[in-house]
C-alpha cells in the first residue's frame, strides 16, 4: 500500500469518527465537531504529504552524512579566529587570508540570525583567490557571539549598535579599511557602517536589502508568493519535525539542492558547517530572530543618509525575491551617488542566487575597480 494511500485512509477514518460523533453529540456541539473535522483532515493530509514528498537529497548524502557524524568535525574555520571587544558585547570573527598578494580587505555582514559560518563556501574561496583577506564574524545573538541573555524589548539595541560590532572586528584586527558586503540585514548593517564610520569604507556591495523596509510608501512582502514557497518547503518541515543532527544537516542540504546552482551541493562540506555549528557553538539561536527583528525597527530609516555615501557601491537584488522586493533594490541604487545595480531575472530573496559564477565576477570585478584609499590597505592602526 503507498504512503498517499494511507495517508487518505488515515484521514477518511478520522472523518467518519467525527462525523459519528457529531451525530451522537449534536446540538451546540456539531460546529466545534466540525472545525475539528477539518483541523484533523488537514494534520492527516499534511502527515500524507510529508512522508510521500520527501525532499531530495544528492546521491549518497545519506552515508556521507553519517560518515561525518562519526568523528570530531574539523576544517570549518581555518583562518585566524578570535573576539573583538564591542562595548559589553563579546565579538567572534575569523580572519581567512587571501591566495597570493593581498589586495585589501572584505568584511562581511551576513544575514538575519544567521551564523557567519553560512557564507557559502565557493565564495569564501573566490574571494581568497582574488587576492582579498576575508574577514567574516557572529552578529550579536548568533554563532559564538555574546547571545544577549539580557535583551528585552523594552532594551533593545539598534542596527548602529550593530555596525559598530563590525568597526570592533576591524579595530581588534588592526585593519584601517575594507571592501564591506552586506546580505540582507547584512545590508543594513554595511550601510550603517559606511555612514557612521565612512573612513573605514573602501566600497559597498549590497545584496537583497533595502534601506528602510519598514517604508510604507515601498512595496512590502508579497504575500502571495510567499504563501505558495512555503508550501513548496513543507516537505523540508519532515527533517525539523524527525529532530536530531543528521535530519537537521538533511534540512539545510535539501534546502540548498531546492534551490538550485551553478554545482552541485557539496554534501560534506555544507554537513561539516552544520554539525559544527550545532556541536561547537549551540546552533541556531531563535530569540536572535526576534532581537534583530527590533533593531530593525527602532533604526531611523538610512534614505535621508545614503547621499553623502562617497565609496563605489554595487547593488545585487533579484527580480524574484517578494520578501524584499526588487524596487527596494532600485531605489536603493539610486539614492547612493556612485551606485550601480545588479539585477538578477531568476533569484529570489534566497542565498546563494542561480547563477552564483556571475554574481561572485560581478563582486570581485567591483572590488577590482575599486580606487586604492588607503596606504597600505591592510595595516597597524596606531
Amino acid at each position: 500500500m503507498g504512503r498517499v494511500e494511507i495517508g487518505r485512509q488515515a484521514r477518511h477514518i478520522v472523518e467518519s469518527r467525527c462525523a459519528v460523533g457529531q451525530l451522537w453529540l449534536g446540538g451546540p456541539y456539531a460546529e466545534p465537531m466540525r472545525k475539528w473535522v477539518v483541523l484533523a483532515s488537514a494534520v492527516a493530509g499534511l502527515a500524507a504529504i510529508l512522508a510521500w514528498c520527501s525532499p531530495r537529497l544528492p546521491p549518497g548524502a545519506g552515508r556521507t552524512i553519517a560518515r561525518i557524524r562519526s568523528g570530531p568535525v574539523t576544517g570549518v574555520v581555518t583562518g585566524q579566529s578570535g573576539v573583538a571587544q564591542s562595548g559589553d558585547v563579546r565579538i567572534w570573527f575569523e580572519s581567512i587570508p587571501p591566495i597570493g598578494v593581498e589586495k585589501g580587505v572584505v568584511l562581511l555582514n551576513i544575514a538575519l540570525g544567521a551564523s557567519s559560518l553560512y557564507w557559502p563556501p565557493a565564495l569564501l574561496r573566490a574571494l581568497s583567490a582574488a587576492g582579498y583577506r576575508v574577514v567574516r564574524y557572529d552578529q550579536r545573538g548568533t554563532g559564538a557571539s555574546d547571545r544577549m541573555p539580557d535583551w528585552t524589548n523594552q532594551h533593545p539595541y539598534s542596527l548602529i549598535d550593530m555596525a559598530g560590532d563590525a568597526v570592533a572586528v576591524l579595530d581588534e584586527l588592526r585593519i584601517d579599511r575594507a571592501h564591506v558586503i552586506g546580505l540582507s540585514l547584512g545590508g543594513f548593517i554595511a550601510q550603517e557602517v559606511a555612514i557612521g564610520y565612512p573612513e573605514r569604507v573602501e566600497s559597498l556591495t549590497l545584496m537583497s536589502t533595502s534601506a528602510d523596509p519598514t517604508d510604507s510608501t515601498m512595496p512590502g512582502p508579497r504575500t502571495w508568493p510567499l504563501v505558495t514557497s512555503a508550501i513548496a518547503s513543507l516537505p523540508l518541515l519532515r527533517y525539523r519535525l524527525l529532530g536530531g543532527e543528521a535530519n537537521l544537516v538533511k534540512a539545510v542540504i535539501a534546502g540548498l539542492a531546492a534551490q538550485g546552482g551553478d554545482d552541485p551541493v557539496d554534501v560534506e562540506e555544507w554537513a561539516r558547517i552544520v554539525l559544527y555549528d550545532r556541536r561547537e557553538r549551540g546552533g541556531f539561536n531563535f530569540r536572535a530572530l526576534r532581537q534583530h527583528q527590533v533593531a530593525v525597527a527602532v533604526t531611523r530609516s538610512r534614505y535621508p543618509l545614503l547621499g553623502a555615501i562617497p565609496v563605489p557601491t554595487l547593488v545585487i537584488h533579484g527580480a524574484r525575491d517578494h520578501f524584499l522586493p526588487i524596487e527596494h533594490g532600485r531605489r536603493l541604487a539610486a539614492a547612493i551617488p556612485s551606485a550601480s545595480g545588479l539585477w538578477l531575472e531568476e533569484a529570489g530573496h534566497p542565498f546563494p542566487y542561480p547563477h552564483m559564477l556571475t554574481v561572485t565576477r560581478a563582486i570581485t570585478g567591483h572590488l577590482d575597480a575599486a580606487p586604492d584609499l588607503s596606504n597600505p590597505v591592510h595595516g597597524e592602526r596606531d
